[in-house]
């Protein structure tokens, strides 16, 4: 199972900063790669930051890296994913999903999975 924990997105301008967070359970718990990707109608679903289940290495898409982090915190058999964006831009505009995988995050495409409901992230001018 994965959540999106509220108040989730939001809107911001430019050059601010929002975070994110999805709590991983249940079935999820033990997929191979979890994290976030975003989607915008202009483009294809895109990676944004994953980390995997071996060695928990994360990995960033090239629009984001340097500006977002994600952070897992591993409890009780659920996994809490923090997105931290910052310098936000209005491209990193769009519907943003957290998700789990049974592939490896270098294979995950981002349609298959496990997915909680899409958060909006609005960055205005």
């Amino acid at each position: 199972e994965v959540q999106v924990v509220e108040p989730g997105g939001g809107s911001v301008q430019t050059g601010g900063s929002l975070a994110l967070s999805c709590v991983v359970s249940g079935a999820s718990y033990n997929a191979n790669c979890v994290g976030w990707f975003r989607q915008t109608p202009w483009k294809e679903r895109e990676d944004v930051a994953l980390i995997s289940r071996n060695g928990g290495l994360a990995t960033y898409g090239d629009s984001v890296a340097g500006r977002f982090t994600i952070s897992q915190d591993d409890i009780n058999q659920k996994k809490t994913l923090t997105l931290q964006m910052h310098s936000l831009k209005p491209e990193d505009t769009g519907m943003y999903f957290c998700g789990a995988s049974k592939s490896p995050c270098r294979l995950w495409s981002g349609y298959q999975g496990d997915w909680a409901q899409g958060t909006q992230v609005t960055v205005t001018s």
